[in-house]
């Protein structure tokens, strides 16, 4: 049996070798790998480590860029509001006010009214009982009857010595004696009768009446308390001699004082309407009736009295209002923010932006006020830059960056 012959070592020369496809060798490729991976290694720790140093230097660069001038922002002033509402607090009182008393000395014999209740003019309140009065005038008239009779006596007999005188049947003197007799006599009846009147008025005046329509307030007797004609004003109700309080409530006096600096804007006329707690969705119209037309030295304001019409009895006389003026002005000036003004041991001022971007202060003079906004009546201009919220430390000529500029325009006024 033939055996087969196997390839041996010395035919290794023979066989075909393997070669890579790229044409490198393995050991050689690994070689070149390996320093190129640690190049780029190295090379990305480099940029791990400088690139964000090159951020925060370009950041602070363009920080300390924006920081080397004041960023400011502007707003152009507007022109104000020709009218304004002006809240002010009110006092109502009534039209009319009066303390009842008696006129007459006497007993309470009735009272008809009592507090809460709306009386006319000349209506009954109180029956005063006053016999010692009527007794008086009693005697009085019986006083004018003798006189008149006494005056008539005199008056012809004065009359028929004046026709005895004519035929020279008595002297001239008796004659003047008679005559001024009959005067005296008349003199005396005119007297009387002027006594009956006086006490015809105080027996009158048993009946205490109310002087106009109203509301009584107050009711200080009773049947049998005493009285007397006058009482003493000044002390209080219990003690004066009050016997009513009434007040006219269908017309209301509401007082108001005004600030100085508005009080040439408030005239006979100005629209106003009243709100209150009690009814905080309705509206009271009202107008000036009438003003001190004084300044009062201690408070410096100017009184305003306010008429309303309060026939449905929805305010109460002493009740605590709130007032709207509208007051209305001719030559609006110009306004701005309150957060643009600057106050300084000078005065008060604004900064203004000029053109070359430098800061100018300027005093200025404060018109009306509106809340958040105040009218400038002098030292601005329609087409000044006005910085909004200006630092204190910010001075004239200081440079600035403007970042935004807009118009000063409030959303209301109040």
């Amino acid at each position: 049996m033939t055996t087969p012959n196997l390839p041996t070592d010395d035919d290794a020369s023979t066989r075909t070798r393997l070669v890579p496809i790229d044409g490198a060798h393995p050991r050689t490729r690994r070689r070149f790998v390996l320093p190129v991976a640690l190049a780029a290694v190295a090379a990305a720790l480099l940029a791990i480590g400088i690139v964000p140093r090159l951020h925060a230097s370009t950041a602070l660069t363009e920080q300390s860029e924006a920081q080397r001038y004041l960023s400011v922002e502007a707003v152009t002033p507007t022109r104000a509001p020709a009218s304004q509402e002006l809240l002010l607090p009110g006092a109502v009182m009534p039209y009319a006010d009066a303390s009842i008393f008696a006129r007459t000395s006497g007993y309470i014999e009735h009272w008809y009214t009592d507090i809460g209740a709306k009386v006319k003019a000349g209506q009954t309140l109180a029956d005063i009982q006053t016999p010692e009065l009527d007794a008086q005038l009693l005697q009085a008239r019986a006083d004018e009857a003798t006189a008149k009779a006494n005056y008539g006596f005199a008056h012809s007999t004065a009359q028929r010595w004046q026709t005895m005188l004519q035929t020279q049947s008595v002297s001239q003197q008796d004659t003047d004696a008679k005559t001024s007799d009959s005067a005296a006599k008349l003199a005396a009846w005119q007297a009387a009768q002027a006594n009956v009147a006086r006490l015809t008025e105080l027996v009158s005046y048993e009946k205490v009446t109310a002087p106009f329509d109203g509301v009584i307030t107050a009711r200080n007797v009773n049947v049998g308390a005493l009285v007397t004609a006058g009482g003493s004003p000044g002390l209080a109700a219990a003690g004066s001699g009050e016997l009513f309080h009434i007040e006219q409530t269908d017309r209301l006096r509401v007082y108001v004082d005004v600030p100085q600096n508005d009080a040439s804007s408030v005239t006979r006329g100005t629209r106003v309407y009243l709100t209150t707690q009690q009814y905080p969705a309705r509206r009271f119209d009202a107008t000036v009736a009438r003003s001190a037309d004084s300044i009062d030295p201690v408070s410096r304001t100017l009184r305003v009295e306010v008429d309303v019409d309060n026939r449905d009895g929805a305010l109460l006389p002493g009740a605590y209002a709130q007032v709207h003026l509208a007051l209305q002005t001719a030559h609006p000036a110009l306004e701005v923010p309150v957060s643009a003004l600057l106050f300084r041991p000078d005065g008060v001022s604004v900064a203004v932006v000029g053109t070359d971007d430098k800061v100018q202060l300027r005093t200025v003079t404060i018109g009306r006020d509106f809340g958040t906004y105040v009218e400038v009546a002098t030292g601005l201009e329609a087409t000044d830059r006005v910085i909004n919220n200006p630092g204190d430390a910010i001075s004239n000529g200081e440079t600035v960056r403007v970042e935004q500029t807009q118009a000063a325009t409030p959303a209301t006024h109040g």
